[in-house]
């Protein structure tokens, strides 16, 4: 699905940028049911919706409002979607996803759409994957597909190439999981970031190890990612999945081994969102007991 090429880079950098994943009919079936669910977002006031483990399924950033929309995530939307389940489990970016991977299978673990839509505030601040989703290895990749299109002003995901190689960093502070790297660490690895952008349908593909995050989007164009998280088969789960769904562990490349394989990695185990998603933990507003 990819050269040789791309492949030694993604294993250099821990990051690889492929345009054209999917085609401009896959990406306006993905756009168009997000749309609906943009226009659904202007009749709440919080968020709303449901998951398997009763969360809400559609979040909303503090600055939304009926004539200021700002639907920030949906959990899960390949449970919702024929477009976003073939997205996930069918398309060329779960074949890339696997040969990246490059064991003997592949499987879904979950997914979740992260938008920025025109002149909102929401912003991810520094972290790794891994410390989400601990697992018995980190063969992990979290596909970011660009359902829009991604630009270096409107929020894009930065990156630290080769971060991915490096120490596994605490996301927990005065003993609670707050889903962001101490700013010591900040400060020391992440000032030279890289920009991962690209038309609509390029997808980005990351190591679960990587050192990311990105900004709010203040242009006038929304930046929609819709991102899928895919575990090597041989890899086990440690703790619940952060994004329950009936589609977790779906094999979408290869076989069953049977095996179970362990990397030697050390780390506390996180805390689950009370709230809807994850930027309640990076905001410091969910209370969930260590």
């Amino acid at each position: 699905m990819i050269e040789q090429w791309q492949v030694e880079q993604f294993q250099r950098d821990g990051v690889l940028v492929v345009e054209n994943v999917l085609s401009a009919q896959e990406i306006a079936d993905l756009q168009n049911d997000f749309d609906q669910w943009v226009a659904e977002s202007c009749t709440h006031q919080e968020a709303w919706g449901e998951t398997q483990d009763g969360r809400a399924r559609f979040d909303l950033e503090g600055d939304h409002s009926a004539d200021h929309p700002s639907l920030r995530r949906v959990s899960s939307p390949t449970e919702l979607s024929k477009a976003y389940y073939h997205a996930a489990m069918t398309s060329r970016m779960a074949a890339i996803a696997a040969q990246l991977i490059g064991h003997s299978g592949t499987r879904f673990h979950h997914s979740k759409i992260n938008s920025k839509l025109p002149h909102t505030a929401t912003r991810v601040d520094w972290h790794q994957d891994f410390p989400f989703t601990p697992h018995s290895n980190d063969d992990i990749i979290t596909a970011l597909l660009m359902v829009s299109e991604v630009t270096p002003e409107n929020g894009p995901l930065n990156v630290i190439p080769g971060s991915h190689k490096g120490p596994l960093y605490s996301h927990w502070q005065n003993q609670r999981f707050t889903g962001q790297v101490d700013a010591s660490v900040v400060e020391a690895e992440c000032q030279q970031p890289a920009a991962c952008y690209g038309p609509a349908g390029s997808v980005c593909f990351m190591h679960t190890r990587l050192l990311h995050a990105s900004s709010p989007n203040h242009t006038e164009q929304p930046r929609t990612l819709f991102i899928s998280v895919y575990a090597a088969e041989d890899a086990l789960p440690f703790g619940e999945n952060p994004l329950p769904s009936e589609h977790a562990g779906i094999l979408v490349a290869g076989e069953e081994s049977g095996m179970v394989r362990s990397t030697a990695n050390q780390l506390r185990l996180p805390q689950k969102p009370r709230g809807a998603s994850f930027f309640v933990q990076q905001a410091g507003k969910d209370l969930a007991s260590a």
